[in-house]
C-alpha cells in the first residue's frame, strides 16, 4: 500500500528532525512535510541530553574562539568551513528557541546563563538545569505543531529508501500498530535517525538508536564518513549506562580513584581553567578536559589498579558532596535524582560510580554543508549524519546545537531539491511494494527455528567491537572485530523470525535493526583497522601518534557485497592549520 506524496519526508521525529520540519514549513508553507518516527516523538533521545547547548552569547567570548575549540578538539579532521557557520548560525538558533518558549536558565542579571563544558575553554554553554534536552524536544515540538503542512507518522518503522531514476524518492515502512507495510513517497528525503551507539555494550544511547539511517543510506550507495571516531563519555552509571551529565563536573564535580584521589591531575588536562572567576573560583581544567581523554585517563587507571572493582567491572567515583545540597538540587537536580533512583546513592552524601559508556559518534552519513548526500533527493542531519563538524572528537554541549543548525539548513536544502522535482511514478510504487513485502516474509522462512537467537547475535557483536573497537584499540583486536562481524552477518542471514503476529511485532523490527546495526559496525571496525594512527577518541596501541601526512583524511565507507571499500577525503582547512592538542601539564 501506498500514502499520499509529499514533497519533504523526514525520517526521524528527535531534535533535528523536527527543526527541519518547521524550517521548511515556515520558509515554503506550501509544501506538505512528513515526520516518519519509530516512537511518539518525545520518546526521541533528544530528550535524555541533558548538559547544554553551545552558542557565543556572552562579552567575554567571540566566533574565533568557539571555531578554534570545536577544531582543536576535533583533533584537527573537522571541516573548518562547515564549523564557521556552524559557529556563526549557533547563537541565532538558541534565541530562536528561546522566543519559542525554551526556559534557558539565567544569571541573576536575567541575562542566558552559561556553563563551563569539556574542552571549551570559555563558558559558552547554554542550559536549562540539568535537562536541556528534554526542554528543547518540548520547545521544538510544540512548535512543530503549529503548522499544518507538517504531517505525522508516529511508530512508522522505516526500513528501507526507496531509490528510482538516480534519486531517492521515498521510504518503505512497517505502521508498528498494524503490521501493515507501506511505500511513502516523496520528492526528498531527510535521514534525522540518530547514532549508533547500540552496537556498544555499555553505553547511554537508548534502545531505539540502532544506526537505521545510517545503515539506509549506507544501502543505498552512500558513503559513511569518519565511523572509526566513537566518542565515550567518561561519567556513566555502571552496568547500566545512563548517564551523568558533565554538567556535574562543569559545576565543580571532581573525579577520584579508589585512593580517594583526583588522578586526573597525573595526566595532560592539569592547567587551572578561569582563575578568578566569580562564578567557579576553585575549578580547574582537569574534570573538563576533552571527553576522549577523560576516557582514555579512566584506562590508564584501571591497567594501574587505582580503579574501584564491582558487578560490571572498574569505575571511578564522581564527587559533588562539596557544591552543597542548595546548588545540587538547583543546577543538577537531575542527576541527584538518577543516581538515587539507578544506584541507590544519594550525591548530596555520597559518590557517584561512574566509568566511561559509548556516548555519541562523531562518523556518519557522508554530507555536504547543507545536509546533502552523493544521492539526489537524500539528506541528512544531526548524530546520523557527519557533515564534519566533529572530527576525530566531539566537544560536549556542541550536538544539540548542530542538530539545530544543520537541521535547519538540511529542511531548507530539501524543501529546494522538492521544487524541481516531481514524484515517482504509480507502477514503480507498486513494485517496490511487492518486493519490500516479499523481503519480509522471507524473515519468517528463512533458516531454522532455534538455530540461533537475536540476543545472541545482539550480545556477541557488542562484546566484539568492545574489546576490538573500545577506548585503546590494536591490529590483533580489530581483525578479531572485522572477522566475527562477518560471521554474525551470515548468521543473522539465517536467522528466522517466528513471531508472525502484526501489532507490534517486536521480533520482526529487532530483526531489521539488528541489520542496521551490523551495517554500522561493520563501518566502524573497518575504518578503524585501516587508520593506523592515533588521533582524538581513535587511539591504537600500535600505532600511538597523530600522523597528519598520511591521515588528515576524512575515511569513506561504502558497502559492497563484501568488506566495505574504503577512500579517502581531505579535511577542508580555511584558518587553522593543524597544531599540538595540549591541555595543561606537558
Amino acid at each position: 500500500m501506498t500514502t499520499p506524496v509529499h514533497d519533504v519526508l523526514i525520517v526521524g521525529g528527535g531534535g533535528a528532525g523536527l527543526r527541519a520540519a518547521i524550517a521548511v514549513a515556515e520558509e515554503q508553507p506550501d509544501l506538505s512535510v512528513a515526520v516518519v518516527s519509530k516512537v511518539y516523538p518525545m520518546r526521541s533521545h533528544t530528550v535524555s541530553a541533558e548538559g547544554g547547548a553551545a552558542a557565543v552569547i556572552k562579552p567575554d567570548d567571540a566566533a574565533q574562539h568557539h571555531c578554534y575549540d570545536t577544531i582543536s578538539g576535533a583533533d584537527w579532521l573537522a571541516d573548518q568551513d562547515a564549523v564557521e557557520a556552524f559557529v556563526a548560525e549557533a547563537p541565532g538558533e538558541l534565541i530562536q528557541l528561546e522566543h519559542w518558549g525554551c526556559p534557558w536558565s539565567r544569571d541573576p542579571d536575567g541575562s542566558v546563563a552559561v556553563r563551563p563544558f569539556g574542552g571549551m575553554k570559555i563558558q559558552r554553554t547554554w542550559f536549562a538545569a540539568d535537562k536541556t534536552g528534554f526542554h528543547m524536544l518540548h520547545t521544538l515540538f510544540q512548535t512543530a505543531q503549529r503548522y499544518r503542512p507538517v504531517t505525522r507518522y508516529d511508530e512508522w518503522f522505516v526500513f528501507d529508501l526507496l531509490v528510482h531514476d538516480g534519486r531517492c524518492q521515498g521510504v518503505a515502512a512497517l505502521e508498528l500498530k498494524t503490521g501493515a507495510l507501506r511505500v511513502i513517497p516523496a520528492r526528498s528525503v531527510i535521514l534525522c535517525t540518530g547514532g549508533a551507539g547500540r552496537i556498544f555494550p555499555f553505553t547511554t544511547n537508548a534502545a531505539i538508536k540502532n544506526g537505521d539511517g545510517m545503515a539506509l543510506a549506507y544501502r543505498a550507495g552512500v558513503a559513511l564518513k569518519d565511523m572509526e571516531f566513537v566518542q565515550y563519555h567518561p561519567t556513566g552509571l555502571p552496568g547500566k549506562g545512563i548517564l551523568i551529565t558533565e554538567a556535574a563536573r562543569g559545576e565543580g564535580g571532581v573525579l577520584v580513584n579508589r585512593h580517594g584521589r583526583r588522578y586526573l591531575e597525573d595526566y595532560d588536562l592539569g592547567q587551572p581553567l578561569d582563575v578568578g572567576d566569580p562564578r567557579h573560583p576553585q575549578l580547574r581544567s582537569m574534570e573538563l578536559g576533552p571527553r576522549d581523554r577523560l576516557s582514555q585517563a579512566f584506562y590508564w587507571e584501571q591497567e594501574k589498579g587505582h580503579t574501584f572493582e564491582g558487578e560490571f567491572g572498574a569505575y571511578v567515583h564522581l564527587d559533588v558532596r562539596h557544591l552543597g545540597q542548595k546548588k545540587i538540587d538547583k543546577k543538577i537536580p537531575f542527576v541527584r535524582q538518577t543516581a538515587l533512583n539507578y544506584m541507590g546513592v544519594d550525591c548530596v552524601h555520597e559518590c557517584i560510580p561512574v566509568r566511561p559508556v559509548v556516548h555519541y559518534m562523531m562518523g556518519g552519513v557522508h554530507t555536504d554543508i547543507h545536509g546533502a548526500t552523493s544521492l539526489p533527493g537524500l539528506f541528512a542531519a544531526g548524530e546520523c549524519a557527519c557533515v564534519s563538524i566533529n572530527g576525530a572528537n566531539r566537544l560536549g554541549s556542541n550536538s544539540l546545537t548542530e542538530l539545530l543548525v544543520f537541521g535547519r539548513r538540511a529542511g531548507l536544502a530539501a524543501a529546494r531539491f522538492a521544487r524541481g522535482h516531481g514524484p515517482v511514478a504509480a507502477d514503480v510504487l507498486e513494485k517496490k511494494a511487492e518486493e519490500e513485502t516479499r523481503r519480509i516474509v522471507s524473515l519468517h522462512t528463512q533458516g531454522a527455528p532455534g538455530a540461533d537467537s537475536l540476543a545472541t547475535i545482539r550480545s556477541e557483536l557488542n562484546a566484539a567491537l568492545e574489546h576490538g573497537a573500545g577506548i585503546y584499540r590494536q591490529a590483533d583486536r580489530l581483525a578479531a572485530a572485522c572477522e566475527k562481524i562477518r560471521e554474525l552477518k551470515e548468521r543473522l542471514g539465517r536467522l528466522k523470525v517466528l513471531d508472525r503476529s502484526r501489532t507490534f511485532n517486536t521480533q520482526l523490527v529487532a530483526a531489521l535493526e539488528a541489520q542496521f546495526l551490523l551495517d554500522a559496525a561493520e563501518a566502524v571496525a573497518f575504518s578503524a583497522a585501516a587508520r593506523r594512527e592515533s588521533r582524538g577518541s581513535h587511539q591504537r596501541l600500535d600505532y600511538k601518534e597523530r600522523d597528519d601526512e598520511r591521515y588528515l583524511k576524512h575515511t569513506l565507507a561504502f558497502r559492497t557485497d563484501g568488506d566495505p571499500r574504503l577512500e579517502y577525503l581531505d579535511v577542508v582547512i580555511t584558518k587553522w592549520p593543524p597544531g599540538a592538542r595540549v591541555y595543561g601539564k606537558q
